[in-house]
């Protein structure tokens, strides 16, 4: 509780309007993408959709055990509480009781058999099990869970009185223990009474968005199917009748067609208000957009969210990219501050391994968690670029700032999408809009800031090291069109765009057969986005000055380690939109990624070290070193993230074997490099103050291309400065030392030497300052 109200003191300080979050605990087990909350975004070939039910259905499976554990410890203080009603000093009267506890027992029950039943079915797998029977029983005893609902205002009311009225019960309702899952540490959570009476109400919604995934990946002509089928008509129905009976107050909770208002879509967005960005929760109802902040209460108190603006869906519009918008454009947080925050997190989060791990006092590690959180937060405040402007005809603009091309499509498709229905404009009483904005607390369903570290896990979740992708192919375009893929994948929380194909010209079938190598920071999930390239200048957004290309298709899938952590290439397909995308991984973890292997060969040019090279070469710096230097300061020393986009890997092979087989001819090479220095006293210090040269170059362009010398330094200094693999082993005990410490300071070397004035080789000579570089 005192980890919690730190943090959102610290919210509220860094918000500036009193924003704060809840930290809620994150329920084991519930496989949701790390940014929207929807679990499983993708539809995949039948082999792969076996799998993934799998998967939703282990996730379920550990989450009705969180819930029958909860369950059981309502029902724990019933029976002595019963006990006492007879004698003669009762706590509660049998009455009391009864309301209070109404229905639990059979609710336990009717969950108990079903997860007696799925357990088994889940833990020997086999693609061909079945288990729709059961969610269809669970389905057609909701009836247990109307009587509750009916009850629910009653029993709230009836154990709020018994706590003012007894001390004795006050304290059992205040802290009723529930035991942790199997394979948790922690043996008991304290929960109250008040929250653990909603979980029955929120485990219908639950129950039913994983009736939506089963669906999604069971065939049709799976045996499941049609009683899955049946399972979630039955849920959905049942949604539908009790959305107004939960709380009386709830039936200003309606559409201006006396329609039933519901939650559609949630989640954490940057708006930039009063020219700052503050975190809201934004929640999409099937008539209205809604922008609300968790406002401040006393300890023990319900939290409440404030209505900071909203727009009905039948005034809502999407301002043109080209169109002017009043208010300032948007700069872009520093990059080297934002890569600061990253460093920062990722010692903090060694640094917490080590206390661990030697048995520190866990105040020291609370510590260090807390002021990672504070990073992990304002990465997440600040690092989002991505315009998403919305209007209201009525009234103003609102602009988010979204880290994901993705998510920025996700949002548009699902307000377009409830758009086309028959909406009517209308005015919210202040009554109306406090009874709408009071639900949004129980309706939502992203509950967690999505920060990657907040957790109690030893080690975050996800993959670190290289993921190398192949983009094969695309199939299922309507039309011809010029197209392109491009590669997200989530890193501290947040989506980040990391690759690019080349643009296919005027085809119904891209054939890009291009590899990209990606580097992974606990990354869970990989999205691939299909695009039509528009060369039309006129549609250029006034937000971020790019023209705005259409997106004709999206997916994502998990990054299972069991599945890319092989050494051979594993194939699969992405369905989105009825485009077919092929691409082939493989991952390489980084203890592997960080050794470097010396070549034997003394020919060539790649894995031979500078010293041979530019012996051979009688030269200072490599050929392949300046001619490539040349060659990005002549075509692409303008282009938007140069050196950080990833490269096209097969490209760069191609480009290799033709450096290392052309020119063969020692004669000729000779003649060819003739005009090169012939002087080598120091081949490698030669060839670094060459490229920081080069470097100070294309950081000039800093306006237009976007690249720092910090950003550069960041890229530059584990290539230039990374340590060989005998001093690595010689000084260095872990991968985590080595990310966390050494990156770091190769970063900051790096930066050191391109902030400074040129520095020539002859001084360094004169000046007897050396140091080295070798590889």
């Amino acid at each position: 509780m005192e980890e919690e109200e730190e943090a959102i003191g610290f919210l509220d300080k860094v918000l500036e309007d009193e924003d704060v979050f809840l930290l809620e605990e994150c329920e084991l087990g519930t496989p949701t993408s790390p940014s929207s909350g929807s679990p499983f975004l993708v539809t995949v070939e039948a082999g792969k959709g076996l799998e993934m039910r799998k998967l939703v259905l282990s996730g379920f499976l550990a989450s009705e055990e969180i819930y029958i554990n909860q369950l059981e410890a309502l029902l724990l203080p019933m029976k002595p509480l019963k006990a006492t009603a007879t004698t003669s000093q009762p706590v509660l009267t049998i009455q009391q009781i009864e309301t209070i506890f109404y229905k639990i027992q059979d609710i336990y029950e009717i969950h108990k058999e079903f997860y007696d039943n799925l357990c088994p079915k889940v833990q020997q797998w086999d693609s061909q099990v079945t288990m729709g029977h059961l969610f269809q029983k669970l389905a057609s005893q909701l009836g247990v869970y109307k009587a509750f609902v009916d009850n629910y205002k009653v029993a709230l009311e009836t154990a709020e009185k018994c706590s003012q009225s007894n001390n004795q019960f006050q304290k059992i309702s205040e802290e009723l223990k529930v035991k942790g899952p199997k394979d948790s540490r922690d043996s008991h959570t304290s929960v109250t009474m008040e929250a653990l009476l909603y979980k029955p109400i929120d485990r219908v919604t639950r129950s039913t968005l994983v009736l939506h995934d089963l669906l999604k990946h069971t065939p049709v002509d799976h045996p499941d199917y049609p009683l899955l089928q049946d399972a979630l008509r039955i849920s959905q129905n049942f949604l539908s009748s009790i959305n107004e009976d939960i709380d009386p107050r709830r039936t200003a909770v309606t559409t201006p067609k006396g329609e039933t208002r519901q939650l559609v879509k949630d989640g954490f967005l940057v708006e930039v208000s009063e020219g700052s960005r503050k975190l809201r929760h934004v929640f999409l109802f099937t008539d209205v957009l809604l922008c609300a902040k968790l406002k401040k209460t006393s300890a023990g108190k319900h939290q409440q969210y404030d209505c900071k603006w909203y727009i009905p869906l039948a005034d809502l519009v999407f301002p043109s990219p080209e169109e002017s918008e009043a208010s300032p454009q948007v700069h872009p947080f520093p990059d080297h501050e934002l890569e600061d925050m990253k460093m920062k997190i990722s010692a903090l989060k060694s640094e917490i391994q080590k206390e661990k791990a030697n048995k520190g006092q866990s105040r020291a590690i609370e510590r260090l968690k807390k002021k990672m959180f504070e990073n992990e937060f304002l990465l997440l405040l600040n690092s989002p670029t991505i315009p998403f402007r919305i209007h209201n005809r009525n009234g103003k603009s609102y602009l988010f700032l979204l880290s994901s091309d993705y998510e920025r499509s996700e949002w548009r498709e699902a307000i377009q999408k409830l758009q086309k229905k028959d909406l009517q404009a209308f005015v919210l009483s202040s009554v109306e809009l406090q009874v709408l904005t009071g639900s949004c607390f129980k309706l939502r369903t992203v509950h967690n800031i999505p920060v990657t570290s907040n957790k109690d896990d030893d080690e975050s979740p996800g993959l670190y090291g290289f993921l190398h992708v192949i983009v094969h192919s695309a199939k299922g375009f309507k039309q011809s069109a010029n197209l392109y893929c491009t590669l997200e994948v989530d890193s501290f929380g947040y989506f980040v765009s990391k690759a690019k194909t080349r643009v296919f010209r005027d085809t119904t079938e891209p054939k890009w057969d291009e590899e990209f190598e990606i580097e992974l920071e606990g990354s869970q999930s990989l999205r691939i986005l299909c695009y039509e390239k528009c060369y039309d200048k006129t549609k250029v957004n006034k937000d971020n000055n790019e023209i705005v290309d259409k997106i004709m298709g999206k997916g994502q899938i998990q990054l299972d380690p069991q599945t890319v952590e092989t050494k051979n290439w594993h194939t699969d397909v992405i369905e989105m939109n009825g485009i077919k995308v092929e691409f082939s991984m493989k991952f390489t973890s980084r203890d592997m990624s960080l050794k470097r292997t010396p070549s034997k060969k003394q020919s060539g040019v790649f894995g031979v070290k500078i010293s041979v090279v530019t012996k051979r070469e009688r030269s200072k710096v490599p050929y392949i070193v300046r001619q490539c230097v040349e060659e990005v300061e002549k075509r692409g020393i303008e282009e938007v993230g140069i050196y950080r986009i990833s490269g096209v890997a097969t490209d760069i092979q191609a480009l290799k074997a033709v450096f290392d087989a052309t020119l063969s001819d020692p004669a000729a090479k000779e003649n060819c490099m003739m005009h090169l220095l012939r002087s080598l006293p120091d081949p490698n210090l030669i060839t670094f103050l060459f490229l920081l040269e080069h470097l100070k170059r294309v950081a000039e362009k800093e306006p237009v291309n976007k690249m720092s010398l910090h950003n550069l330094a960041t890229v530059f200094g584990p290539t230039l400065l990374r340590p060989s693999e005998v001093e690595s082993k010689a000084h260095l005990t872990s991968a985590a030392d080595i990310w966390s410490h050494d990156v770091m300071a190769q970063v900051q070397v790096l930066l050191y030497y391109l902030q400074h004035p040129p520095i020539s080789f002859a001084e360094l000579k004169r000046n007897t300052l050396y140091f080295s570089t070798d590889v």
